[in-house]
């Protein structure tokens, strides 16, 4: 049996508390290439609030800004240079990021990529399931018509791997409804002022039409019809405040709200966290299942009564947690303050 002496106990103790301040040592560097929109802007703070919970985050190093995909090639380049131990991103074209994310796995940072798939394959995802998000949606839509006319499609930004998985989505559900067609498509940039001219456009033009999908721009596509008196016809949308608000209040309106949390952003940040500490994931993906709240059952009626909350921006998902991967609390993402601010 071994003689422990106080120096001796007093040497493990400091070194102990050595290994315990650098597991809360961690750099990770954020690159996210969409600005101003409520969703990315959840996100964001859902990064700042899970790194500030964790207690394991000294800092955070945002890029965050709107570019493309060579700006945010340049802005992954930097957090390599910068040295950061993880890097959580969102990116805006998988192919042409790869080159750095290939570099950053080589400098041995790791990689998440949220919300969308990128193809490098040293990099993990985890990310709201985009295909079952357009499919769940669409086939609600397809079907609350009567499974025949027409409907118009707004998209995301193109390029997006976001925007391609949800376009198969709602492609496999408008194979199993072959009198649905497409009146028009169109690209929102996810941004609320595009999509809103152009669907207001679009009913200048007078061509009929009995149903909206939208990725996620969808109440001031409510707002727009009905500042232009034209019909309300059902509309898809995702869990923002404000268009499950809408769905709860605006007379005459049939809609449904499919699930895809921004706060996917903290469960970035928890992955990255888990790898850090060696616990990596049984797949290199993880996916996160949406859910559709619709509003002409009185089961939805009360999902969407129960999500309601007014007290977040309208562009913000009202799915503000997922459960098992954020811990942080609401007032802890709305004040949307990181490690050290």
């Amino acid at each position: 049996m071994r003689n422990w002496t106080k120096t001796g106990l007093a040497a493990i103790g400091v070194a102990l508390l050595a290994t315990a301040a650098h597991a809360q040592d961690y750099t990770i560097g954020v690159s996210n290439t969409v600005q101003g929109n409520g969703w990315r802007e959840e996100m964001i703070c859902a990064i700042k609030a899970q790194a500030l919970a964790s207690g394991k985050v000294k800092a955070l190093n945002i890029a965050h800004r709107n570019t493309d995909a060579a700006g945010q090639l340049e802005d992954l380049r930097n957090l390599i240079s910068a040295k950061v131990d993880a890097i959580v991103v969102n990116p805006a074209d998988p192919a042409g990021i790869q080159a750095a994310l290939a570099e950053a796995t080589a400098a041995g940072i790791t990689v998440v990529a949220v919300d969308q798939t990128v193809t490098e394959p040293s990099a993990y995802i985890i990310s709201n399931n985009q295909e079952e998000y357009a499919y769940l949606g669409a086939k609600w839509l397809f079907e609350t018509i009567g499974g025949k006319g027409s409907v118009v499609y707004m998209r995301g930004a193109a390029g997006a791997s976001a925007d391609s998985d949800r376009d198969k989505g709602f492609k496999r559900a408008l194979a199993e409804f072959p009198d649905v067609k497409v009146a028009q498509e169109t690209f929102t940039g996810w941004q609320q002022d595009q999509g809103k001219q152009q669907i207001l456009d679009y009913i200048a033009t007078g061509v009929p039409f009995d149903g909206i999908w939208t990725s996620g721009i969808d109440n001031v596509i409510v707002d727009a019809l009905v500042e232009s008196q034209a019909t309300l016809v059902p509309v898809v949308g995702a869990d923002n405040a404000g268009f499950v608000g809408q769905l709860n209040s605006v007379e005459g309106l049939k809609g449904a709200a499919v699930t895809n949390p921004g706060s996917i952003g903290g469960a970035g940040v928890t992955l990255a966290l888990q790898i850090l500490e060696g616990k990596k994931p049984a797949e290199q993906t993880v996916l996160v299942q949406p859910e559709i709240w619709e509003n002409v059952t009185d089961a939805g009626k009360e999902k969407l009564k129960a999500a309601a909350d007014p007290s977040l921006s309208p562009e913000w998902p009202v799915s503000i947690s997922i459960p098992d991967w954020t811990t942080y609390t609401k007032e802890q993402i709305v004040a949307c303050k990181g490690p050290g601010e």
